[in-house]
């Protein structure tokens, strides 16, 4: 995603990032497929105009179906990829309404809690500390991503950064204002 938001001439948006749309390759690099939805436009255009929104529930960044939550631009697939990555940190899909604690239905916010809490959650009992360490930084950054002002959400470019330990001292310090 860094690469079609910052390394191509013209920027591209891909408006659809969900689990069905990641592949995976050799040595288990992830692909992104699907650009049904997709839109290009230049880089130097930082809020884009759509006149329909379309993606997925549960994906998709406020601001495309409110304009009350900023202008759309390549931080919404930012929004999309937060998503994805709390549902692999958790083992659980982002709304699940079968969960019977309504607390928590929602993954952002149920993550959320647990993390300003200091509550741990593990998805196997046998994890090291260094897995608990990545678990907790893939959070953060999870969760940096769905802010709901597009404005304080990272760039790709910064996730990876983040996420490749060239950031280091991951503090969640940002107000959770729900998904």
């Amino acid at each position: 995603m860094e690469y079609l938001h910052q390394g191509c001439n013209q920027r591209i948006l891909h408006f659809d990032i969900k689990p069905h749309n990641i592949l995976l390759g050799y040595n288990f690099n992830p692909k992104i497929s699907d650009f049904g939805l997709a839109k290009l436009y230049a880089r130097d255009q930082s809020i884009v105009t759509l006149t329909a929104a379309r993606s997925t529930m549960g994906y998709i960044a406020p601001e495309l179906y409110s304009r009350n939550f900023g202008g759309v631009s390549y931080k919404s697939d930012v929004y999309s990829f937060g998503m994805l990555v709390l549902e692999m940190v958790s083992g659980r899909r982002n709304s699940d309404p079968s969960v019977e604690n309504q607390a928590e239905v929602y993954l952002s916010e149920w993550i959320y809690e647990k993390v300003i809490n200091g509550k741990e959650w593990e998805l196997t009992l046998e994890m090291t500390a260094e897995d608990k360490e990545k678990m907790r930084q893939l959070t953060i950054v999870a969760l940096w991503c769905i802010q709901w002002n597009p404005k304080n959400r990272p760039s790709m470019t910064k996730v990876v950064n983040m996420l490749t330990g060239r950031l280091q001292n991951l503090v969640y310090h940002y107000t959770f204002e729900g998904t």
